[in-house]
């Protein structure tokens, strides 16, 4: 995996942590006795029961995924990036704003 795309998704998931939504990352598979769903250790059907009656958005991301990012270019101020920011916009935010 290219390190532009796993950092992205390191980004994504830690934008979700600030929101207070759940992350779970790990290898995503089957429990052979129970058939429940699991990522990582954790039980797919108790961690999204806490979700339960409320709109949600699940986001599943492989980290082994090998294609390359798209290179955009910011419709800001017109620099190339790879990801989902531009950085040089990005950077010129967290610096004015605090974020």
């Amino acid at each position: 995996m290219s390190a532009h795309r796993k950092a992205s998704i390191r980004e994504l998931s830690a934008a979700a942590r600030e929101l207070d939504g759940g992350v779970a990352e790990g290898e995503f598979h089957r429990d052979p006795e129970t058939g429940e769903w699991l990522v990582g250790e954790t039980r797919l059907d108790a961690w999204l029961a806490r979700y339960e009656g409320e709109s949600v958005v699940l986001i599943a991301l492989s980290l082994a995924d090998e294609r390359p990012l798209p290179t955009r270019v910011c419709r800001t101020c017109g620099a190339d990036y790879e990801g989902a920011y531009c950085p040089r916009c990005r950077r010129a935010r967290i610096r004015l704003r605090g974020y």
